[in-house]
């Protein structure tokens, strides 16, 4: 029995796999790599030290897979085995990787010695170069400060004039920006439009739920709302680049300008020291600090490149600016113009369904004063049935009466024959009266069938009708300008 909160002791069906043997080091240095990096309480005032210093030691070998029944298995995860050859003694490794292992560790040394040579001849030319030139520097400072002052004069003004010239381009884009956030706002309007009358459109009922040149308007009305949507989102994600970027600019040309500052009034103070003024002092060492990050070139360059940005991306916002003002008309122009063509669509169609309404109504009522003539012949029909029939009661009894007469009476003489041609010119008669019946029944019946059909129809008209002229049109008359749309207001 274990007492609780003790760690439990492990169990192992198979002794414990030794522990993985490494490749001994070539030298007693790089065996201390191998387990831990190296510290040194010095490396503070020592020079950086490349990566590739402690790469010998991140090259850890590792176990060849054991079989190949796992192939997806990684070596350091197979479980180790007891081996069949005698004293359970088996090899990690084969001879040629000891030799390989050794080829490539005398190969990274030479190569990681080839370029520590390299690098400490550029190091000793950079050196050699930096010290020379702080001391040609340092020689001609008092002879050129005349000329620097005026350089950091011209270069003042120039960076004044583009630096305007930035805020004035900044600030139009920002203003076109806002009219493009507007015109991409104003264009949820219509496709939300668009939207609910495809959707209020597919409430028709029967024959009228037809694919019709409203329906492929009001698509294609959606389809260039959205290519419109797209194209002004593209531009105004393009604006807030180019803005971020002039912004990016003018932030060089301040800071510029603000060390341009500083750099004049440092120089003309200096400028302006002699022998004889005060406040001069020595300043022990002071010749061998090199403080300068750049040459007259380069500080000349650096000083044309921010203005030559500036420039560039105040050509490139004017461009911007030109190309939104044409994307505005553009999509303005074709979303009208689309807007247009729904309208007379839809026009066009609530026309053609009034007339088939009307044409519907002509129809029902003709078709009820049918019905109407037609349940009156029918009654007719009927009545002229029940006449026969009692004409038919008289001939038959009069015939069955006739059977009762005596003897050699019973003759067949001429009332006989005309009596039963009576009734068999009654029974064809009834019959055909009879058929003319059914026939106008179901005439009758065919004609409500079409009256309810007409009916129907009337009402799938009147719902279309509502649906096109009622809710369709409601909405659509509330469409933005085309001074909305394009962010004047």
């Amino acid at each position: 029995m274990e007492l609780y909160g003790y760690p439990l002791k492990a169990k192992f069906n198979q002794p414990r796999p030794p522990p993985p043997k490494v490749l001994p080091a070539t030298n007693p240095v790089a065996a201390g790599y191998k387990s831990r990096i190296p510290y040194h309480p010095e490396s503070f005032s020592m020079p950086w030290m490349p990566n590739s210093y402690y790469k010998a030691a991140a090259l850890n070998p590792t176990l060849s897979p054991l079989t190949e029944s796992f192939p997806g298995l990684p070596p350091t995860k197979i479980i180790p085995f007891i081996s069949e050859r005698p004293n359970g003694v088996f090899t990690r490794h084969t001879l040629d990787d000891w030799h390989r292992s050794n080829l490539t560790n005398y190969k990274e040394s030479e190569t990681t010695r080839h370029n520590a040579e390299r690098l400490r001849a550029d190091l000793t030319r950079t050196i050699k170069d930096v010290y020379q030139q702080a001391k040609r520097t340092q020689g001609e400072s008092t002879k050129n400060l005349g000329e620097r002052v005026n350089d950091i004069e011209y270069w003042k003004s120039e960076l004044c004039i583009e630096l305007d010239a930035m805020i004035r381009e900044t600030n139009s884009l920002m203003d076109m920006q806002k009219r493009l956030e507007r015109a991409l706002a104003d264009t949820e309007g219509p496709f939300q439009v668009a939207h609910k009358c495809l959707l209020n459109r597919e409430k028709r009922m029967g024959i009228d739920l037809v694919n019709d040149d409203v329906e492929k308007q009001l698509v294609t009305e959606i389809k260039i709302i959205r290519s419109c949507r797209e194209r002004l989102q593209q531009c105004l994600d393009t604006v807030n680049a180019q803005i971020m970027c002039n912004k990016e600019a003018r932030q060089e040309l301040e800071k510029d300008l603000a060390d341009k500052q500083m750099g004049h009034h440092i120089d003309s103070k200096c400028y302006q020291l002699k022998n004889t003024s005060r406040g001069i002092h020595f300043f022990k060492g002071v010749e061998r600090i090199d403080a300068t990050v750049s040459v007259p070139e380069t500080w000349a360059r650096f000083t044309d490149n921010n203005i030559f940005r500036s420039q560039s991306a105040r050509a490139t916002s004017a461009k911007l600016r030109a190309s939104t003002e044409s994307l505005l008309m553009g999509t303005a122009d074709e979303m009208w113009r689309q807007f247009s063509k729904v309208n007379d669509a839809f026009t066009s169609r609530i026309t053609e369904t009034a007339n088939a309404k009307s044409k519907i109504q002509t129809h029902l009522a003709k078709t009820r004063q049918e019905i109407f003539q037609l349940e009156t012949k029918i009654q007719v029909i009927q009545k002229t049935i029940r006449d026969k029939e009692v004409q038919l009661k008289v001939a038959q009894t009069r015939l069955d009466e006739r059977t009762r007469r005596p003897n050699v009476e019973l003759c067949r003489d001429a009332a006989q024959l005309r009596l039963v041609q009576e009734v068999n010119e009654i029974n064809e008669t009834l019959r055909n009266l009879h058929q003319c019946l059914r026939a106008s029944e179901d005439m009758l019946q065919m004609l409500v069938r079409s009256k309810g059909v007409l009916e129907h129809d009337l009402v799938v008209k009147n719902n279309s009708l509502f649906i096109d002229q009622e809710r369709c049109m409601g909405m659509r008359k509330s469409y933005p300008s085309t001074v909305q749309i394009l962010g004047y207001v």
